[in-house]
């Protein structure tokens, strides 16, 4: 039996896991102790180390997600897999791993009935098992930087995150009871609405585990929520109109707390002594609507209040091209020779950069190059002001030459090319501010006259003043 848990959000799922292992421990005598119970959880593996093995003792796994993929286990038949409070999504793997018939040479069925089947219980009232959900989320491939490099120290800028743009402070406890004021929400809702039934999928078959691929499993039954339900079921309420701010404790903590306090301030009714009831009011079926609604407004108000900070950038003053970069199977190797990374790996879109990158490659003058991404602190970046406040800008490529310079170039093209201004600005103030300071840098913004790449190379290097869209007459060809 694998025991899938959800990952941890909260207290609820530590209290989860400890409920599980004393009820397998205390009704069915499985334990760590006596080796039938193994648990593989981050920073927690016990008795996992032979459990594949067809004469293991282990009855019972517990895992997480780290597990669901590149882990095989043939003699497992049944799956247990607790509600999560996003939307669950099952892999095909994942389900296969429980059809699978562990002993392929004693031929295709047992004689044992049950034995032929894999097992799914669960609590979800709804599953959807997509192709392939890993896809663009697992890292495939790794790049280093090459020995060979000298740090270039270079004056790199990144936003700085306000705290509150993605997580709730106490502010938003009194905008939420203003809202519900406003909302007048004390007289909506109905008291009398505290009926909340959960649904689950209580009997599905399927014979072919390929014929499963891309369908979508309803809930079929209700079930009473009982009070540990409850709590489950507020928690799973609030994270799910959380966004755009993370699901983490406080802030989820702070939406339960604003609804609490409305409860006491406007229906004398108290957290301390009527908590379940409380949740059976908010959730019920006539009043969740409301307080969706209140909430979708002190969120919009919270968010337009943080929002009139004006936006920061911090400054690394020694950047240097990353020692390693991972990539997904969205990527692809392409051979270079001067790309400072080894190996290169590039997407099949980057059309005007894969030209450049050739041009790069040919050019005498150039010792190595970079590909920059466009992620925090990580990559190179400069100020470009496009709108209420500053933002950073990352270029795309960071070319050492020869002779010491640095060369700093973003490739645009058609209608990118047409909305650049802004970036060319920001990148032409800070290669002549660093240069004031002693840098050797040049760049700007750079494109091809030619829309099939057959052309000459053409950078921007004037005055910001002159910048004309649609024409390149003043700009300077790149010669490297």
């Amino acid at each position: 039996m694998l025991i899938q848990l959800p990952d941890r959000i909260g207290q609820l799922e530590d209290t989860m896991k400890e409920r599980v292992i004393r009820i397998l421990k205390d009704k069915h005598n499985i334990s760590t102790e006596n080796g039938r119970l193994a648990i593989w959880l981050s920073g927690e593996h016990i008795n996992k180390e032979n459990v594949e093995k067809a004469d293991s003792e282990v009855d019972v796994l517990i895992f997480k997600q780290a597990i669901a993929l590149g882990w095989d286990c043939p003699r497992a038949q049944i799956l247990v897999l607790f509600r999560e409070w996003h939307s669950p999504v099952f892999t095909i793997q994942t389900v296969g791993r429980i059809m699978r018939m562990p002993e392929p040479d004693k031929g295709r069925h047992y004689k044992d009935e049950p034995l032929n089947y894999g097992y799914v219980y669960t609590n979800l009232d709804h599953i959807q098992i997509p192709e392939d959900t890993a896809r663009g989320y697992i890292t495939v491939y790794t790049s280093k930087r090459k020995k060979s490099y000298h740090p270039v120290d270079l004056r790199s800028y990144h936003s700085v995150r306000h705290r509150e743009q993605t997580r709730l402070t106490p502010r938003f406890m009194t905008i939420f009871l203003e809202e519900s004021k406003i909302y007048n929400l004390k007289d909506k809702i109905d008291k009398k609405s505290k009926q909340i039934n959960i649904g689950i999928i209580s009997d599905k078959k399927a014979g072919d585990i390929d014929k499963l691929v891309g369908e979508f499993i309803m809930a079929d039954r209700d079930v009473k929520a009982k009070s540990m339900d409850l709590q489950r079921q507020f928690d799973y309420f609030v994270r799910e109109h959380l966004t755009p701010f993370h699901p983490e404790d406080r802030s989820v903590g702070r939406v339960k707390e604003s609804i609490y306090r409305f409860f006491a301030r406007d229906l004398a009714m108290f957290y301390e002594e009527q908590q379940d009831e409380i949740i059976q009011i908010a959730l019920g079926e006539k009043n969740e609507q409301h307080f969706v609604n209140v909430l979708e407004t002190a969120k919009k108000k919270y968010i337009e209040e943080t929002a009139k900070r004006e936006a920061e950038l911090d400054a690394d003053e020694n950047w240097d091209v990353p020692t390693d970069e991972r990539f997904n199977e969205d990527y692809t190797p392409q051979d270079t020779k001067r790309c400072i990374m080894e190996p290169f790996y590039s997407k099949d879109e980057w059309k005007t950069e894969r030209a450049f990158i050739t041009f790069l490659e040919k050019a005498g003058k150039v010792d190595w190059w970079f590909k920059n991404g466009d992620r925090d602190a990580v990559y190179f970046a400069v100020p470009d002001k496009t709108g209420d406040g500053p933002a950073p800008f990352y270029v795309d490529f960071i070319v050492k030459m020869k002779d010491g310079r640095i060369g700093l170039f973003d490739t645009k093209a058609g209608m990118t090319l047409k909305i650049a201004k802004p970036k060319a600005s920001g990148l032409a103030y800070y290669i002549q501010t660093e240069n004031e300071k002693g840098k050797k840098l040049f760049g700007g913004i750079v494109t091809n006259n030619q829309k099939d790449y057959s052309g000459a190379w053409y950078y921007f290097d004037e005055p910001i003043k002159e910048w004309r869209e649609d024409d390149i007459g003043n700009w300077t060809i790149l010669e490297l």
